[in-house]
C-alpha cells in the first residue's frame, strides 16, 4: 500500500505489524507504532522485553520476519542495500547505548565520518563539523582524541557524530545511562534542543524513568540571549510526546505521559513501582507539569 503525499509529510517512521524472532524465540510480535513530524516517543520496559531490538530495525540494521517499517514512507524492505545505507546515512542517525567512537581518530575526525564517505566537499563538512560540535559545546575539543575526553564528553561528542546534518529521524538507546546526573541533564539538554530548534523527530529507549517527564515538560526555544531551555506551562504548550511500553515483546500501553503515570495496568506499574528498584527519583507526583519538580528555565 502507497502513502500518500499528506501522510508522508507527516509521518517521520512507522511500524505495520512488526514480528521478529532470534532461533525460534518471538522478540517481537505484531509492532505497531507511529511517530510524527517533531514527535518524541519514550520506549521503555523491562530488560529483554525487545526496546533495543526495536531501534536496530528501525535502523534497518535488522530485517522483520513480517510487517513493514517505513522511514519518510520509505518501505525498509524494499530498498537494497546502497538505497538503505543512504537512508540510514542521509535521513536518520542513531546514539547508542554502548561507546562507539572511533577510538584512532580526533573529536572532529569522529564527527566528520559520515560526510567524507558520502563524499561531501571539505568546505561543507568544515562548516557542518563545526555547526555540530559547537552546538554539544565541543568546539574547543576538535583535535582531542575520545580517550582525552570525560565520558559526558564522550556522549556529547557521540551525539554530535549522530546530529551531523541534522537528520530528521533520530534514535536514542539510553544516551544518559552511566552519567552522573549533572552531565545527564546536560545531554537530556542537548537532545531537547536538537528535538525542537530542528524539528528532530525521536524515538527514545529510557529505564530511568526519570528521564520521560523532564523530556516531555522541557522545551527549547531561541532568544535574545540564544536557545533557552524552558519548563512548559500546560498540556498546550508541551512537546508532542507518547510513551510506549514493551513487555515480552509486545506492545501493552500506548499513551501520553500523564496516562502512564496514572496507568493501573500490571507492566506499567511493574515500571513505576518506586519498590522494584526502576530509576524513578523525579517521579514526586503524578502531574508532570507541576512545577514545584524540576528549575524552570536555563540559557544555553
Amino acid at each position: 500500500m502507497e502513502m500518500g503525499t499528506e501522510t508522508k509529510k507527516t509521518i517521520a517512521l512507522e511500524f505495520r505489524n512488526v514480528s521478529l524472532s532470534f532461533d525460534e524465540r518471538k522478540v517481537l510480535s505484531d509492532i505497531n507504532l507511529t511517530l510524527g513530524r517533531g514527535e518524541m516517543i519514550f520506549v521503555t520496559g523491562l530488560s529483554g522485553s525487545g526496546k533495543s531490538v526495536l531501534l536496530r530495525l528501525a535502523m534497518g540494521l535488522e530485517r522483520p520476519d513480517s510487517g513493514q517499517i517505513l522511514i519518510e514512507g520509505n518501505d525498509l524492505g524494499l530498498l537494497d542495500e546502497a538505497e538503505l545505507l543512504n537512508l540510514r546515512s542521509t535521513r536518520m542517525g542513531m546514539v547508542f547505548q554502548e561507546d562507539s567512537l572511533f577510538t584512532g581518530l580526533t573529536a572532529y575526525d569522529n564527527v566528520a565520518f559520515r560526510l567524507d564517505e558520502h563524499g561531501v566537499s571539505q568546505a561543507e563538512t568544515d562548516e557542518a563539523v563545526k555547526e555540530v560540535l559547537q552546538f554539544v559545546g565541543l568546539e574547543k575539543d576538535a583535535e582531542k582524541l575520545p580517550e582525552e575526553l570525560s565520558g559526558g564528553m564522550r556522549r556529547r561528542l557521540e551525539i554530535a557524530r549522530a546530529l551531523i546534518g541534522w537528520p530528521p529521524v533520530m534514535l536514542f538507546d539510553e544516551p544518559a545511562s552511566g552519567l552522573d546526573p549533572l552531565t545527564a541533564i546536560q545531554v537530556l539538554d542537548l537532545i531537547i534542543r536538537a528535538r525542537d530548534i530542528y524539528g528532530i523527530s525521536s524515538l527514545y529507549v529510557t529505564k530511568k524513568l526519570d528521564e520521560i517527564p523532564y523530556l516531555a515538560t522541557h522545551r527549547a526555544k531561541r532568544s535574545s540571549d540564544g536557545v533557552v531551555i524552558e519548563e512548559a506551562t500546560s498540556r498546550l504548550t508541551a512537546p508532542q510526546t507518547n510513551v510506549v511500553v514493551l513487555e515480552r515483546g509486545q506492545v501493552v500501553f500506548t499513551g501520553s505521559v500523564a496516562e502512564f503515570e496514572a496507568s493501573s495496568l500490571p507492566a506499567v506499574t511493574l515500571l513505576t513501582n518506586a519498590e522494584n528498584g526502576t530509576p524513578m527519583s523525579d517521579f514526586v507526583t503524578s502531574d508532570p507539569w507541576d512545577r514545584t519538580r524540576l528549575p524552570a528555565e536555563r540559557i544555553l
